[in-house]
């Protein structure tokens, strides 16, 4: 049986504040610490290795009971973190208040409980964490049911249980919310834009709901902003630009005028902010885009926004966003000069911490920059790493689209032995998935045209019919997303006069400006 890295990649995230702050509290325990040993000898590895291990303490009594010993060690981890972030988050503080309530309680101080009551219910109201509030005001009850029998009348029962029904509606419509997300995520994760009637249909369900068309719907500022971002999404898969821009715009100024729930939702405010500037590159509006871009970069150090989670967003998204941009104005020696070493050095930096769709997309667009300025050898090593990374569940339209340009990159490379395969497995692959997309059709179809022709002096007559083919199916609205992930008319006008695509795209970018 292979053995767990879960420890060893527990250790790996710690920061070197987290590590400190857990080195500093196992010396304040007496006697020999086994598991310090442990924690030091996989500290300092690159990769897992247990036999190393083994040999390394071979000389040691607890190695013999090294499972018993890394699960030690991994709980010993986790309650250190927990005293580290005990005053650094809303939860953890409630957390902690509950108990204190608990503790008092079993005393028979209740003065003093509803003393710390009153404050963790203003916090609970002010971060709106509902969990929290319920049991809270459960103590309450306690408290008010204690002073009942021993003949205190001052509160009002009722009023406690009228609280208590407040706050499970507000529970129900959030949770109601992030219903409504899931779905529309599905959508989104999927293929990014609606392009058929079934995703339409989702789509225009949770568009529809009560909750998401009605007016006033939203029962606390977290429903709010979820309430919004869905808003977004479903613009966004629509390619509503105008609305896509306006309810995004929402989430962010909700947050920012609510500070405290930007700390509880630190990545939905990134998120937004991030969704905003594709809005501004869809409108070719750069100086608000690179706007968007610094705003994101602004928070890396501001607090709310140390956690790796969010740390990770706001090193992947205003990249890409560079990188698009660049992309977008035929700025490739840019994009590969000065974006794409930064991305390459953060996906080492971040190894294994960065999510599998988020690594794909980089490398997709890095092959698209490759292949603009010609250098089709790096073009296909990069979409190679995207292929190769077929994992269930990622974005399956970044997928599709990287199998299409990897044709026509074999084909500017003149690999066109092995272009009868691909052509063949792209095929069964795109049948496969019974999503019954035009382009992707109409694609294989001329591709395969030119493929097969022999004859030179009719080849600039099938890049034309391509062309038109291309532009005729693009003029369908489920369609029209197609040319988001690769320029391919301008690719045919390169071919159609016999210019390179850097060349077209920068034309078309300053005729645009």
């Amino acid at each position: 049986m292979k053995p767990s890295t879960e420890l060893f990649q527990l250790i790996k995230s710690l920061s070197k504040s987290e590590k400190r702050y857990f080195k500093l509290s196992s010396s304040l325990q007496s006697g020999e610490k086994n598991y310090m040993k442990l924690f030091d000898a996989i500290e300092v590895q690159e990769e897992y290795d247990e036999a190393g291990l083994k040999n390394k303490f071979s000389n040691e009594t607890f190695i013999k009971h090294l499972p018993s010993e890394k699960n030690h060690l991994y709980s010993l981890i986790l309650k250190s973190l927990r005293g580290f972030y005990a005053d650094k988050s809303a939860a953890a503080i409630l957390q902690e208040q509950l108990r204190n309530v608990e503790l008092l309680y079993d005393k028979a101080l209740y003065k003093e409980c509803s003393k710390i009551i009153r404050k963790a219910k203003k916090m609970a109201y002010d971060y709106e964490k509902y969990y929290f509030l319920l049991d809270l005001i459960d103590w309450e009850k306690t408290l008010v049911e204690e002073e009942y029998l021993r003949g205190v009348f001052g509160k009002d029962l009722n009023k406690l249980v009228e609280e208590e029904s407040v706050c499970l509606e507000r529970l129900r419509n959030l949770a109601e919310y992030q219903m409504l997300y899931s779905k529309i995520n599905y959508v989104f994760r999927r293929g990014g834009y609606s392009r058929n009637d079934e995703e339409q249909a989702i789509v225009d369900e949770i568009a529809n709901y009560h909750l998401i068309k009605g007016k006033n719907t939203a029962l606390s500022t977290k429903a709010a902003t979820a309430c919004y971002y869905i808003k977004g999404l479903c613009a966004s898969t629509e390619r509503n630009l105008e609305a896509t821009y306006a309810n995004f715009m929402r989430v962010i100024i909700i947050m920012e005028k609510n500070p405290l729930i930007m700390k509880e939702l630190p990545k939905r405010y990134v998120k937004a902010i991030n969704n905003v500037m594709f809005s501004y590159m869809d409108q070719k509006d750069w100086d608000n885009c690179f706007g968007m871009i610094e705003k994101m970069k602004g928070l890396v150090k501001k607090k709310g926004f140390e956690s790796l989670d969010v740390q990770l967003k706001l090193f992947t998204f205003p990249n890409n966003a560079e990188l698009l941009i660049c992309l977008t104005n035929g700025k490739f020696n840019k994009a590969i000069n000065t974006v794409v070493p930064v991305i390459l050095k953060g996906i080492e930096e971040y190894d294994g911490k960065i999510n599998n769709e988020e690594v794909m997309l980089f490398y997709y667009n890095i092959s698209r920059a490759y292949f603009g300025v010609g250098d089709y050898k790096n073009a296909l090593k990069y979409i190679n790493l995207v292929l190769n990374n077929s994992e269930t569940g990622l974005r399956e339209d970044v997928y599709t689209f990287a199998r299409l340009v990897n044709l026509i990159i074999h084909f500017e490379l003149g690999n066109y032995d092995l272009l009868d395969y691909t052509l063949k497995s792209t095929k069964r692959f795109v049948t496969k998935s019974l999503k019954n997309y035009k382009f992707e059709t109409i694609f294989l179809k001329d591709f395969k045209k030119l493929l097969k022709n022999k004859d030179v002096d009719n080849l600039q007559n099938l890049y034309l019919d391509f062309k038109n083919d291309v532009i005729e199916v693009l003029k369908d609205p489920y369609e029209t997303a197609a040319n988001e992930y690769f320029d391919f008319i301008s690719w045919l006008d390169a071919k159609i006069e016999n210019k390179t695509s850097e060349e077209i795209i920068k034309a078309k970018a300053e005729l645009n400006s």
